[in-house]
């Protein structure tokens, strides 16, 4: 199963897109799927329905910070990884954004998510199983490719 179809299937079995994302990678970098979902649980609907950033970019941010982020302190806030890290964070952002319009859940569903009636309503017309599969499938998609390029030197 590729991790587009992965990432599918943890949306389809009720998980958020964040959840979708970073379970569909945790455990190529040492993180099991159970862990994956617990610690990206609270940014579904643009962090806890604040309809900020999207839910699936957001965990598209933890894969990168899976792979690349920064585990050793050499005193610096600011080291190699770090800069690596916020660099992909950047670049998967700009990508997502040029492709989608808008990196914000509240755009991208257009409904402020906090309104028991904007959710409700949202259910009613598959908004999610339309637009956040396909944001989903994007982030994979723009992941697969940003974790296969080389990094310079």
């Amino acid at each position: 199963m590729n991790r587009t179809d992965l990432a599918d299937s943890y949306h389809d079995r009720g998980f958020g897109c964040s959840q979708s994302v970073l379970s569909a990678f945790c455990e190529d970098y040492g993180m099991d799927p159970i862990t994956a979902l617990r610690i990206s649980t609270g940014f579904g609907s643009g962090m806890g329905r604040l309809c900020h950033v999207c839910g699936a970019l957001t965990g598209g941010f933890m894969v990168l910070g899976l792979k690349y982020g920064k585990v050793n302190s050499d005193g610096s806030k600011y080291g190699p990884a770090t800069e690596t890290t916020y660099a992909l964070v950047s670049e998967l952002a700009r990508r997502f954004e040029e492709t989608n319009g808008s990196i914000l859940c509240r755009e991208l569903i257009g409904l402020d998510l906090s309104v028991a009636e904007n959710r409700a309503y949202a259910k009613e017309q598959n908004l999610f199983d339309t637009r956040c599969v396909k944001y989903i499938r994007v982030v994979v998609v723009l992941l697969e490719d940003l974790l296969q390029t080389p990094l310079p030197a």
